[in-house]
């Protein structure tokens, strides 16, 4: 990875006031987005809120109305940093006669990677993300899952630096979904960023460092995610609970529906909550611990008033 000076390390990405605008249409309004090296970062947002658009800056693909930006220390569309990103678009499709060997040749030409390593690093890949065994088959006669497997497997030849993978699960079962899940992982186990766009939120939940929701071509929220989601906040249906404080184990409110809501406590105080009730004689007939998903953030957003305005 490039750095400024010593000491310093270069932003995955970085943008500023990226802007984009197609004849009257406005696809991305101003975008501010920092991604670390390393991190996995989730880049979410409804259909139309100028994603597509971000990604084609962020490779090259098209060029900025304004704005500035950087990919791996250098400006958008440089050509040699361009060799250093993986990608996986939504929608592509391999020409049926292609084995899925010759499909990566290609790919591991593009990216630079010497000759002489090209067939060892396939196979990485190959074994990387399931397709042991089928390299010399006809993509032709891949299932929708083989094929996202191969594209999969294409975006990440050669360790790119940056990994850009737009619904990466979208064809595929629970089982290859936390397959892909275990090959995220490993990539920002070896290095790479990862900018993550899926409309699965509970993957995003489940892989992602920190997040971005963008909409009608801004950045709405931007964070960690628990930062963005809040402390955890326990409900429970209690009954004969009198005058026994709970004060030690956080906030606590009756949310006028029966339950008690506990805010600011720790998931493994949880049983302590509960035995401290039913020492004083309460009765706890259910017991919720979980907290705001990052789909209810996403919902609250998006149809804010101001959003739709």
């Amino acid at each position: 990875m490039a750095a400024d000076n010593a000491g310093v390390t270069n932003p995955a990405i970085a943008t500023t006031g990226l802007h984009k605008v197609y004849g009257r249409t406005v696809a991305l309004e101003s975008l501010d987005m920092r991604v670390e090296p390393g991190e996995v970062f989730g880049f979410l947002g409804p259909n139309g809120a100028g994603k597509t658009t971000a990604v084609k800056l962020l490779l090259g693909l098209t060029r900025p109305t304004g704005g500035s930006g950087m990919v791996l220390g250098r400006p958008l569309g440089d050509l040699a940093t361009r060799r250093r990103v993986g990608y996986l678009p939504e929608l592509f499709r391999y020409q049926a006669w292609l084995t899925a060997r010759e499909v990566l040749a290609l790919h591991a030409s593009l990216a630079g990677i010497h000759p002489a390593g090209r067939g060892p690093e396939m196979d990485r890949v190959l074994h990387l993300v399931g397709l042991d065994g089928r390299g010399d088959d006809r993509t032709g006669g891949f299932s929708k899952g083989m094929q996202q497997r191969l594209g999969l497997a294409a975006a990440l030849l050669g360790d790119p630096a940056l990994v850009i993978l737009d619904e990466p699960t979208s064809a595929l079962d629970p089982v290859g979904r936390d397959d892909v899940r275990a090959i995220i992982r490993e990539a920002q186990a070896r290095g790479s960023a990862v900018l993550l766009n899926s409309h699965l939120l509970g993957e995003v939940e489940r892989l992602c460092d920190r997040v971005a929701i963008v909409h009608r071509g801004r950045v709405v929220a931007a964070g960690a995610l628990t930062d963005l989601l809040g402390q955890a906040a326990v409900r429970l249906r209690v009954t004969d609970l009198g005058a026994l404080p709970l004060d030690a184990f956080g906030e606590v409110e009756d949310d006028g529906e029966g339950w008690l809501v506990v805010r600011g406590l720790a998931e493994d105080r949880v049983p302590d909550l509960v035995a401290a009730i039913v020492a004083g004689g309460g009765r706890v007939h259910a017991v919720d611990p979980g907290r705001r998903s990052l789909e209810d953030l996403f919902l609250d957003l998006v149809r804010a008033p101001e959003a739709v305005a």
